[in-house]
């Protein structure tokens, strides 16, 4: 099952750490930033078990892969715009980092391992 995934392990336990540290964010930003930036975990994490359940994993895995690059120029603004400290920054950095690394292997597995198309199926 997805729970077993160490990626999936991973991202829950950013999202986690990420849930309260929003709630510190001023007032103003909490539901437009800090918003955003939920969502966007919420989307990678469900991307994760969507991509554990495909036959062919590489697409759903790409687009984990935009949304974590999107998480970590959110995470980057939150530092600049002062809503988290820098130790905090590097803390989250260090984490969405190890998550990418994962889910690079887990894509050149993926895309190695992919079904090579029949000779004459597929688009014309």
């Amino acid at each position: 099952m997805f729970e077993q995934l160490p990626i999936f392990e991973k991202t829950y336990q950013i999202i986690r750490w990420l849930y309260p540290t929003i709630n510190k964010f001023p007032k103003s930003q909490r539901f437009v930033l800090g918003q955003q930036i939920e969502n966007t975990a919420l989307l990678i994490l469900t991307g994760i078990i969507a991509a554990n359940g495909e036959r062919d994993k590489v697409p759903a895995l790409k687009r984990v892969s935009t949304l974590l690059d999107t998480l970590r120029i959110l995470i980057r603004l939150s530092k600049d715009l002062g809503f988290i400290s820098v130790k905090q920054y590097v803390f989250a950095a260090e984490r969405v980092n190890e998550i990418g690394k994962m889910l690079g292997g887990w894509m050149k597995q993926s895309a190695s391992s992919a079904p090579t198309p029949v000779r004459g199926q597929g688009r014309v």
